[in-house]
């Protein structure tokens, strides 16, 4: 008998994969998204000398990957601003985590255990985003599938390639922060993620979407989860990638995301355990403590 008609898990994909984002997942994801751009260094500094520059910031954190999808597609890049649903809530999160008193919002949503229930909703909606992209794209150049990746690429990862322009709003310029360069986990996985759905719309991939969809989830819900936790940022594509880096390009064993992510700083961090996130936190704090 068929292992999935057993566990049920075709019923369970297809609801899963026609489950409505808005307004839960979405609002993890707005959170999630906006409490990494507070993390950056010099945020909180414009929030409170530009609030206007703070909100572009923080849509595009929240927005930036439809808005570098549609551009790519030939369509207004301001067209998913007309869902005014959407805008009001992000818009909301936004004032909450910069402005709310005594920071209280922010101190509930960065608590671990929710944070970790927070992270593993957005990578829900992260999956949504890529299928959807790979799906626009297949409808649009029916045979170009590399046009269909590089949409669905843009649509896990946009708000990661857009960073340097995002910077130059918060008035920062870091090239050396420039994703293509240094791909986190996510960038990585929604590549990845891409091609997976990529060749399921090309029916070169034995798998429903549905299926493809639920098992992708959980991969990515998980993964971020556990590096969230143990306050890690490391990959599980690192050994594989090290290895097949080493056969075809001739890059040395031993490279982790680590090594290539963050080159030997001139100061050691105060913890090795800790994401950069909660460096970037630690220093603003000592900011703010040196200015009063």
């Amino acid at each position: 008998m068929d292992i999935l008609t057993v566990l049920n898990l075709g019923d369970l994909a297809q609801a899963f994969s026609k489950m409505g984002m808005f307004p839960v997942f979405d609002l993890a994801y707005y959170i999630v998204s906006i409490v990494y751009l507070k993390y950056e260094p010099g945020s909180v500094e414009v929030s409170r000398r530009s609030p206007v520059a703070s909100w572009l910031c923080a849509m595009l954190y929240c927005f930036g990957s439809y808005i570098l999808a549609d551009i790519m597609l030939g369509s207004s890049p301001i067209d998913y601003f007309q869902h005014n649903s959407h805008i009001l809530l992000a818009s909301a999160v936004w004032y909450l985590i910069f402005y709310c008193p005594l920071n209280l919002f922010y101190k509930c949503v960065t608590f671990l255990p929710i944070k970790l229930v927070l992270v593993a909703l957005k990578e829900v909606v992260r999956t949504r985003k890529i299928a959807a992209g790979v799906h626009h794209a297949h409808h649009a150049y029916h045979h170009g599938f590399f046009i269909m990746v590089i949409v669905g690429y843009v649509k896990g990862s946009g708000v990661a390639l857009m960073s340097n322009f995002e910077q130059l709003l918060r008035g920062v310029w870091r090239p050396e922060t420039n994703e293509i360069l240094s791909m986190s986990f996510p960038t990585k996985a929604s590549l990845y993620g891409a091609i997976l759905f990529t060749m399921q719309e090309a029916h070169w991939l034995p798998v429903s979407k549905s299926i493809l969809i639920l098992g992708f989830t959980l991969f990515m819900a998980t993964s971020k989860v556990v590096m969230t936790a143990r306050h890690s940022h490391g990959s599980p594509f690192a050994l594989i990638e090290s290895w097949i880096c080493h056969l075809l390009f001739g890059s040395p064993l031993g490279v982790g995301e680590e090594d290539h992510h963050h080159p030997p700083p001139a100061v050691a961090p105060s913890s090795p355990l800790k994401t950069k996130e909660e460096l970037s936190e630690g220093a603003r704090k000592r900011k703010v403590k040196k200015a009063e």
